[in-house]
């Protein structure tokens, strides 16, 4: 807060365009702290429940992460039902550097929850993940080499995407293995059609499955834009532009469901000799690098692959999912307890520390004006 009064203080025209902009965020994160509020009193409302009693609609459920396939993680190699990798590349815009997201890939197989008392397939389609970063690792030029000493598998998924090794490089990997501790706040429901198989399906996030609103790219912002531009990039947030809003409970146009048409699709890319992965995503597909194992065969079982096959049932009659009444979904690696803690100091301070910005900034704006 000391570091933005003086920002504000000693900037050409006092700041009033970030003053302005901050007065907005404020508010944003008043309005954000009450939606935390929200989830908490949701998640403290919702009785725990185990699988074998647990009744349609809304649950909460402990268990453990099981299921007949895994799939592999591109850059830790991991057996897993479900990893998110993330690219960040170091770029210069104008005058400024950012990490700018250079590569995004999601997927997952079906995998069940199990609590001792039974099994009940989980679908993370549009689930908000609060689960374990299996990697992080940052990479950068040294004073004695021009290279970033990236790990082959690093470079390989780094090439899949196109993406050049001569800046510094973040990269994140999060995972869902087996056996994994997981608390699910979600909504039991009939299965809609859902099998088990072992096609990989590219895993939408809560963002895209919500209605979604996004700040403008404030990087251009200085001290020195008048307070009319700043406006015109505010309200440019909330245009409604194709690429950023997103039906509440609806699929991604480009997602192919169908494993048959998705056989079709990947038979005809292989063919072509197509294995670029923007093109495999405007389909509707997974990476082709990617394929799904049967989980005994991928800890050394060998033939006991087909018993651990016939264990699960490959049409479940019901779904723990995202609810299209119920669009509460989180997948968390943390116990209910820590959640609720975590969520209750997050609200706290959004809460008071939004309207106080809002507040300062508003200061700073009629002091500009001589309003004062």
């Amino acid at each position: 807060m000391t570091s933005l009064l003086a920002f504000f203080r000693y900037s050409r025209n006092d700041g009033v365009a970030l003053a302005f902009v901050g007065a907005f965020a404020g508010v944003y994160l008043f309005y954000r702290g009450f939606r935390l509020l929200q989830r908490k009193r949701l998640i403290l409302n919702t009785p725990a429940s185990k699988i074998r009693s647990a009744s349609m609609g809304l649950v909460e459920i402990n268990g453990l992460a099981a299921g007949p396939y895994t799939i592999t993680a591109p850059i830790t190699s991991a057996s897993c039902y479900y990893f998110h990798t993330t690219a960040w590349q170091w770029q210069r815009e104008g005058r400024n550097s950012k990490w700018v997201k250079v590569a995004d890939e999601s997927l997952h197989v079906p995998f069940f929850l199990d609590d001792n008392t039974a099994r009940v397939l989980v679908d993370p389609q549009g689930a908000e993940m609060d689960i374990h970063r299996d990697f992080h690792a940052e990479f950068r030029t040294s004073l004695f080499s021009s290279t970033l000493g990236i790990p082959p598998n690093i470079a390989s998924f780094l090439a899949r995407y196109g993406v050049s090794t001569d800046t510094k490089i973040k990269i994140d990997e999060y995972c869902i293995k087996p056996k994994n501790a997981l608390f699910i706040l979600g909504t039991l429901a009939p299965n809609p059609g859902l099998t088990v198989t072992a096609t990989p399906v590219r895993s939408l996030t809560a963002e895209q499955h919500a209605l979604s609103l996004h700040l403008p790219q404030m990087s251009r912002l200085s001290p020195d834009t008048d307070v009319v531009t700043a406006g015109r990039m505010l309200f440019s947030g909330f245009k409604n532009e194709p690429d950023r809003i997103h039906l509440v409970g609806s699929n991604s146009p480009d997602q192919v469901s169908d494993p048959g048409q998705q056989q079709k699709i990947t038979a005809a890319l292989v063919k072509a000799g197509i294995t670029n992965p923007a093109a495999w995503a405007a389909a509707g597909l997974m990476n082709p690098a990617i394929v799904a194992t049967p989980a005994s065969a991928s800890t050394g079982a060998g033939a006991a692959a087909a018993p651990a096959l016939e264990r699960f049932d490959s049409h479940p009659p019901v779904v723990l999912m995202k609810g299209a009444h119920d669009p509460a979904f989180l997948i968390s690696w943390h116990s209910q307890r820590d959640v609720v803690r975590s969520l209750s100091w997050k609200s706290t301070l959004m809460i008071w520390g939004g309207p106080a910005l809002t507040l300062l900034c508003a200061y700073i704006v009629a002091a500009h004006f001589d309003w004062l």
